[in-house]
């Protein structure tokens, strides 16, 4: 590929930066390539391999400098000979359990596509093997140019997004459950797991669903009008992806609310039983305190008469139970 770095790329407004610094050492990104058209692969790009992207295609520095934020939001910036597309997709990480944003920075050319994913991108990276490995289905994709190979890594990444999803409706199903199951005491920190997840899921689709929009609507000589209704199916999915995590949203809130009106019943029924018992030995000890006064009473010649209190307050104990029961208290 000729240094383009001289070509004027820019939308209008934006200056030219045609400095030429010191030349850089070589760097060989993964590559595959059929019917003219290269996918280069570079993860976590750095510092010398963004200077040799820069200095080789001619990219712009802003561009450059994009890729090497960590806090890009989505978006499509379309230039006269390229395109530079900035996508976010959710990742999970098995050591901490959490769902992680993995940014995806994108240049499509007219006969080159360059993926620089800021960490481990599972769909990603097997789709680049499997092409690499299978000439076929490279020649296949590869034969209908950039433009269709940008809608399968697109499409690749998005669709990866309906198995988590899955993942996640099964794990609300569970935990709706176990809040029936009597089990409402031991899911709290599941179910604020559960809702953090979505949340961060939303996080990442929200501002994509525009980005894929755009690009929906993009029209450029290696994006051509026939495939507009490939990129309309991948904003389907996208908002597809938006109604689940809304259903998810809703799910989530009300077996939160379900959880939180189990915890206050059987807290309830422990203070009624708590309660009734409670006003059942208030008579016992009235009576009690009346005979532990510290003067003479009635009754107080024998033993006889002590086992006549205990009787007495028996009595009234099994009368004031009876009595809660009948109206339901117990």
């Amino acid at each position: 590929m000729p240094n383009l770095l001289t070509r004027s790329r820019l939308r209008p407004g934006r200056a030219v930066d045609l400095a030429v610094g010191p030349p850089a050492e070589e760097v060989h990104p993964d590559e595959v390539g059929a019917s003219g058209v290269r996918w280069l692969y570079l993860e976590k790009p750095l510092e010398d391999e963004r200077d040799w992207l820069q200095r080789e295609f001619g990219f712009h520095s802003l561009d450059i400098e994009d890729v090497a934020s960590r806090n890009q939001r989505p978006k499509l910036d379309a230039y006269d000979d390229y395109l530079f597309i900035v996508l976010h997709f959710p990742v999970f990480d098995k050591p901490s359990g959490r769902l992680l944003t993995a940014e995806l920075d994108l240049f499509v050319g007219p006969d080159y596509l360059i993926t620089l994913p800021d960490q481990n991108l599972p769909p990603l990276a097997a789709m680049f093997e499997r092409y690499r490995e299978r000439e076929e289905v490279r020649e296949a994709t590869f034969s209908k140019g950039t433009g269709y190979l940008l809608y399968r890594i697109v499409d690749t990444c998005v669709d990866a997004s309906f198995p988590m999803l899955r993942k996640m409706g099964a794990k609300l199903d569970q935990l709706e459950d176990d809040i029936f199951e009597g089990k409402s005491d031991k899911i709290v920190q599941e179910l604020s797991n559960a809702k953090q997840e979505i949340i961060n899921f939303r996080r990442v689709v929200r501002p994509m669903r525009a980005v894929l929009r755009d690009l929906e609507r993009t029209k450029q000589r290696y994006l051509a009008e026939d495939l507009d209704i490939y990129f309309d199916d991948i904003t389907d999915a996208a908002e597809r992806i938006w109604d689940v995590l809304e259903n998810y949203k809703e799910v989530v809130e009300a077996l939160e609310d379900s959880n939180e009106s189990v915890l206050s019943h059987r807290l309830n029924e422990s203070l009624r039983v708590l309660t009734a018992f409670s006003v059942a030995l208030l008579p016992l000890t009235l009576l009690a305190s009346i005979f532990g006064m510290n003067f003479d009473l009635p009754g107080e010649e024998g033993v006889a008469e002590f086992w006549l209190v205990i009787v007495l307050m028996g009595a009234i104990l099994v009368g004031v139970l009876l009595f809660f029961r009948r109206r339901g208290y117990l």
